[in-house]
C-alpha cells in the first residue's frame, strides 16, 4: 500500500545539512518532510567530524602540554587508546540517532526513514524499511541533501583486500598495529595524525610532492614535518599499483608500488577523493544524470529548474559541513521567500538569498598537529584569478604570545593584499592552536574590511592574535 501525502518542501538527507534546511522552512510556516536511509545526523555526526575530532583531541591536547616546562614531564607517557576509543563512542551517541530525531520532532517536521528517490517534478517515492511505501508531494520544493561518499581506486586486489574508508577510519574499534593511508589530503592528514598518536605504526602513501594541496606550501611542510617527528613514515611522489591481501580480512595487507617496493600494514586507509551520493535517487526522472554533482546558482536552486534544491557536497561547491550548513541557510530562505512570492535579489552579493562565501571566502581547518587553518584564496590561486597581489608572510613563533603559549613554538602565517582595493583575499596559518585565528581571518575576507580599518582592530597582548599586527606591520613595511 502506498500512502500519498503532500509538504511544501521535501527534503532527501537528514545530515546536519537536511537538518538545517527543514529548520529554516519549518521556521518560515512551511510543513516539511525528511527522508534519511541511515542515521540521522548524517556522515559529519558519526563518521567524519565529530569522531574524527574526537580522536584527534587528546593528540593535540598532549602535544600542546609537552610543550609547556614544568607540565611536560608529566605527559610522556602514551594517550590510553581505550579511553580515547570510549570517549568518541559518547560523542557519537554509539551509533544511535535518537537525540539527533528528537530534535528534528521538536521542529515539527516529519522523518521518513527508508530509501528515497525522486519520481518526477515535486514528487518523492520512500521505500520503508519495513516495505511500505510513501509518495510525498511537495508544494514548493524538493531538496537534495544527500553528501558524499568515499571513493576508492580501480587497483587490482583492491576489491577482496578489506580497505579501509574514512569511514572506518574514524570508527574502528582497535588499534592497528601498523597502519598504511593512501592520500595526502585532508582525511589521510588528520588520520595519520590521530592513529600514530594512537600507537600505530603509520606510513603515509602521497602520489604528490606534498600533502594539503589545495593550502599554500609551506603549511604541507609544517605537517610532515611534525608527522615524520612524530615517527610517522612519509612518503611523497609514490604511487600504489596493486593491493594484495591473501589472508583475507584477518590477515596482513601489502601495497605495490609504483617504483616496484611494497609496503606492508595490518590496515589500510584510502583517502583518495570523495563523489555525490546521487547515484539511484531518480535524477534521471527529472531529466538529470543520476551519480553526478548538481549545478546550482547562488541560492541552491539547481539550474534548469524552479522547484529543485541542491545543498551540501552534492552541489561540489564546498565539501565542508559548516559550508554546506551554510548553504543550507541560504536555501531554506529562499525558498521561503518564494513560497511568499517574495522577489529574490539573486543578484545581490550581500544578500540572505545568494551563497556568496562559497566563493570567496571559504574557511577550513585541518586539525594536525600543527593546525592548518585557512580562508580565502591562497597565492597561486589569486595570481591565477588575474589579481595584483601581494603575499605578506610572518613567522608566528616570534610573536610574544606564541612563546608564551609553547616553548619552541612553529607556525607561520601568510596573507594575501589585493593592491587595487588593499582588502585581504585570503588568510593562512599553521602552527598549535591557530584554529582559533580563523574566524578573525574570515571576517576580514568576506567583509572586505579595507587594511587600514584592520590596523585599528587591536590585538589582545600577549595572544598568539597579535600576529595580525605583525603581519600589518610589515606590509606597511
Amino acid at each position: 500500500m502506498t500512502e500519498a501525502v503532500e509538504y511544501d518542501v521535501v527534503v532527501l538527507g537528514a545530515g546536519p545539512v537536511g537538518e538545517n534546511v527543514a529548520d529554516r522552512t519549518r521556521a518560515a510556516g512551511l510543513s516539511t518532510a525528511v527522508v534519511e536511509s541511515e542515521l540521522i545526523g548524517g556522515e559529519c555526526s558519526y563518521w567524519a567530524c565529530v569522531p574524527s575530532k574526537a580522536l584527534l583531541r587528546p593528540a593535540i591536547a598532549r602535544a600542546d602540554a609537552r610543550r609547556v616546562p614544568g607540565l611536560s614531564a608529566a605527559v610522556q607517557g602514551p594517550l590510553d587508546a581505550a579511553a580515547v576509543l570510549a570517549r568518541r563512542d559518547e560523542e557519537v551517541g554509539n551509533w544511535t540517532d535518537d537525540g539527533q530525531a528528537a530534535w528534528l520532532d521538536s521542529v515539527g517536521a516529519r522523518v521518513y526513514r527508508g530509501r528515497g528517490r525522486l519520481h518526477g517534478p515535486k514528487s518523492v517515492v520512500v521505500d520503508g524499511p519495513e516495505g511500505e511505501h510513501h509518495l510525498l508531494t511537495a508544494r514548493h520544493a524538493v531538496v537534495v541533501a544527500t553528501g558524499s561518499r568515499a571513493v576508492l581506486p580501480d587497483l587490482p586486489g583492491l576489491a577482496g583486500a578489506r580497505a579501509w574508508t574514512s569511514r572506518e577510519a574514524t570508527s574502528a574499534r582497535e588499534v592497528p598495529e601498523r597502519l598504511a593511508i593512501v592520500g595526502g589530503g585532508v582525511v589521510g592528514v588528520e588520520m595519520a595524525t590521530a592513529w600514530q598518536n594512537l600507537g600505530s605504526r603509520v606510513t603515509l602513501l602521497v602520489r604528490d610532492q606534498g600533502v594539503l594541496p589545495r593550502m599554500e606550501p609551506f603549511v604541507g611542510e609544517h605537517v610532515v614535518a611534525a608527522l615524520k617527528e612524530a615517527g610517522a613514515d612519509v612518503r611523497l611522489g609514490v604511487t600504489v599499483e596493486a593491493v594484495d591481501r591473501p589472508g583475507g580480512a584477518t590477515g596482513p595487507v601489502t601495497l605495490v608500488l609504483g617504483d616496484g617496493s611494497s609496503v606492508q600494514a595490518d590496515e589500510v586507509l584510502f583517502a583518495t577523493g570523495r563523489a555525490p551520493r546521487t547515484e539511484d535517487i531518480g535524477l534521471e526522472s527529472v531529466g538529470r544524470k543520476d551519480g553526478g554533482w548538481l549545478d546550482v546558482d547562488d541560492s541552491c536552486l539547481v539550474k534548469g529548474t524552479d522547484w529543485l534544491y541542491a545543498v551540501g557536497d552534492v552541489n561540489h561547491r564546498a565539501l565542508l559541513t559548516h559550508q554546506g550548513k551554510y548553504q543550507a541557510r541560504i536555501a531554506g530562505a529562499a525558498i521561503a521567500a518564494r513560497a511568499q512570492g517574495v522577489p529574490l535579489l539573486e543578484t545581490d552579493r550581500w544578500g540572505a538569498h545568494s551563497a556568496t562565501a562559497d566563493h570567496a571566502a571559504v574557511p577550513q581547518v585541518v586539525f594536525t598537529d600543527p593546525e592548518a587553518a585557512a580562508v580565502g584564496l591562497n597565492l597561486a590561486e589569486a595570481e591565477r584569478a588575474g589579481y595584483r597581489v601581494r603575499a605578506v608572510d610572518y613567522d608566528i613563533g616570534a610573536v610574544g604570545g606564541a612563546g608564551l603559549y609553547a616553548q619552541g613554538y612553529r607556525g607561520h602565517a601568510r596573507m594575501v593584499v589585493d593592491l587595487d582595493r588593499e582588502v585581504l583575499l585570503g588568510v593562512t596559518f599553521v602552527g598549535p592552536a591557530v584554529s582559533e585565528l580563523l574566524h578573525s581571518a574570515t571576517i576580514a575576507v568576506a567583509g572586505e574590511v579595507p587594511i587600514d580599518r584592520l590596523w585599528h582592530a587591536v590585538p589582545s597582548f600577549p595572544t598568539i592574535s597579535e600576529v595580525w599586527l605583525r603581519l600589518l606591520e610589515t606590509y606597511r613595511g
